[in-house]
């Protein structure tokens, strides 16, 4: 192999660099002198003006020549310091020195307690439905009742969710795996404790689901993707520990996909339970999916830009987007420590206000989470509510005629808001670069994941396209580090104007997914509930969104919860299920 000159730079790409390898390799290099070999040809490139003026095209800046001089050896330097950085372990658990607390930012101290708790809905005189998939469908309240009352046994439930999630989880690929023998376990416990007088609260004995980003002791914790499907952990979630405290009863980890992006993942396409041709959409793909196809009593999710949003949407699910900060992530996969989330996904508004109060609250191992107050009782009046709306997102006539169609769903939505909470009020949004901002997310990934950017393990996801993540990874390289501080400097001045411009109202309604407002929200950390608003004419769910103010999922539950019960969207279920 020919030798490069001193006086021409050159680099390896990523592809040259990996059949570089595997030539020494099938020469039969060991490990230790194949990272020699690699660390010599990357080390012949040098760092000399050349390459900094190649470097200050991605970066959209231009230095002089005496500037480049100047810079040459402290580059060479700080490359050494990423090389040295590189030979350190990190797990993907470990968040950087850096934190995002809207609090703080916004200058405030709230009291950190967790709140007067969760009402129960009242539930009639609830008999047993008559067939087994009426049963598996109900919303969380009503299935507590029948299991408190003991007219079904956690274990008959247990078996019923596992029994559907064989039937029909190959048919929406939604199931990663069957925690099949920890359930029953727990599911037969429950049955003792509440025989014996000793009811643990409306999740007791319920079964549900979790995002296969949940680790969860004894079994597989994958991820969604290829590198990492044999992947275990020896500890519980936090999550996963504290539904355990509260008696529900885990029978599946659920599709995701591949780290947290889209509907695809290892082993398939997770698919929309009203429409077998299309994906459920992602990133908490089996999650939404087997909650709307009846195979759980409720999953959890995780959102970091959509994820529980955008399936939801799909899926016909209801689902709930916390405050950040609101439950804590221990054991669950970090993509953005800024920005991710974990929330319930579940079949009404009452449903994710259960589960939301028996996981949040502050996590030890989750530096970003806090304990803040949590009150919510179902049926409040919501005229008390003051609602906001932005008049341009609802006005907008779009060319695309699948998007027109929702806009028209979503202005019949508006007018039932209208109804329900009187006189709206108009909202300007912040006017900032928000879609500037998403590199944000990039940077963070990218960093979460930078071990399997550098050892080409990356090829192992199934997507390999532009908009997919091993690009992503490779292209977030090469965002400069000042432009990522600049860009949270910019989230700074958008999350108080935003909450300047939420100043007088307690919640506000905007279509699911017109404008910049769902990036803004999760960049912000603002909470959200999306509930189901109708259906296409080919068949398939849309959505609303109500995002409260930090701290106030109970205002945009009352609302989104006095809405579900004047329409009953959330009640339709899809067809294809019904046994």
């Amino acid at each position: 192999m020919d030798q490069p000159s001193p006086s021409r730079p050159t680099t390896m790409t990523p592809l040259e660099r990996r059949r570089f390898l595997a030539l020494c390799g099938a020469a039969g290099l060991g490990a230790a002198a194949l990272g020699a070999l690699a660390r010599a040809a990357e080390e012949a490139v040098p760092v000399d003006p050349e390459a900094i003026a190649a470097c200050e095209k991605l970066a959209a800046l231009e230095f002089t020549g005496d500037e480049r001089a100047l810079m040459a050896r402290g580059l060479a330097e700080l490359r050494e310091s990423y090389r040295a950085l590189r030979a350190v372990s990190i797990a993907n658990g470990i968040p950087p020195a850096l934190g995002f607390d809207p609090d703080a930012l916004l200058g405030r101290r709230p009291p950190a307690r967790r709140g007067d708790g969760v009402t129960l809905p009242a539930a009639a005189a609830l008999a047993r439905p008559e067939s087994d998939a009426e049963l598996a469908f109900l919303p969380l309240a009503a299935l507590s009742e029948l299991v408190r009352r003991r007219q079904v046994s956690s274990v008959e439930l247990t078996g019923l969710y596992l029994d559907r999630l064989r039937r029909h989880g190959p048919r929406l690929e939604c199931v990663i795996t069957l925690t099949e023998e920890r359930a029953m376990t727990a599911a037969r416990r429950a049955d003792r404790e509440i025989a014996a007088g000793r009811w643990r609260g409306p999740l007791h004995g319920i079964p549900w689901g979790a995002k296969d980003l949940l680790a969860v002791r004894g079994y597989p914790t994958t991820w969604g993707a290829m590198p990492y499907r044999e992947q275990t952990f020896d500890q519980d979630a936090e999550v996963v520990r504290r539904l355990d405290e509260a008696g529900a009863v885990l029978v599946a980890k659920l599709t995701l996909g591949a780290l947290a992006w889209g509907d695809v993942w290892f082993g398939g396409k997770t698919r929309n339970p009203w429409n077998l041709e299309q994906g459920s959409s992602g990133s908490s793909a089996g999650s939404a999916a087997a909650t709307a196809a009846g195979l759980v009593g409720f999953a959890l999710g995780s959102e970091t830009w959509g994820s529980i949003v955008s399936p939801s949407t799909r899926c016909g699910a209801t689902g709930l987007r916390p405050t950040f900060g609101r439950v804590g992530r221990t054991g669950a996969m970090a993509l953005s420590w800024s920005m991710d989330k974990l929330g319930p996904i579940c079949r009404s508004v009452a449903d994710t206000a259960l589960v939301l109060d028996a996981i949040h609250g502050a996590d030890p191992g989750d530096p970003a989470s806090r304990t803040r107050p949590f009150a919510w009782r179902p049926g409040r009046d919501p005229s008390r509510l003051r609602v906001g709306f932005v008049p341009a997102m609802f006005d907008e006539d779009p060319d695309d005629e699948a998007v027109r169609e929702v806009r028209a769903m979503d202005r019949e939505a508006l007018a039932v808001v209208r109804e329900l909470a009187g006189e709206l009020v108009p909202l300007e949004l912040p006017e900032l670069p928000v879609d500037a901002l998403s590199f944000v997310l990039s940077v963070e990934a990218a960093a979460a994941f930078d071990e399997l950017t550098r050892s080409g393990r990356d090829d192992e996801l199934v997507r390999q396209v532009e908009q997919a993540w091993p690009n992503v990874f490779r292209q977030a390289r090469m965002i400069p580090a000042v432009e990522y501080v600049q860009a949270n400097r910019v989230r700074t001045m958008l999350l108080r104007d935003l909450e300047r411009a939420l100043a007088g109202v307690d919640v506000f309604v905007a279509p699911s997914f017109a404008g910049s407002h769902l990036l803004m929200t999760n960049l912000t950390g603002h909470p959200a509930v999306v509930v189901p608003h109708g259906f296409r004419k080919d068949g398939t769910p849309a959505s609303i969104t109500f995002t409260g103010r930090l701290w106030s999922e109970a205002a945009a539950l009352t609302l989104a919860e006095a809405y579900q019960q004047r329409t009953g969207w959330h009640r339709h279920h899809p067809p294809g299920f019904a046994s």
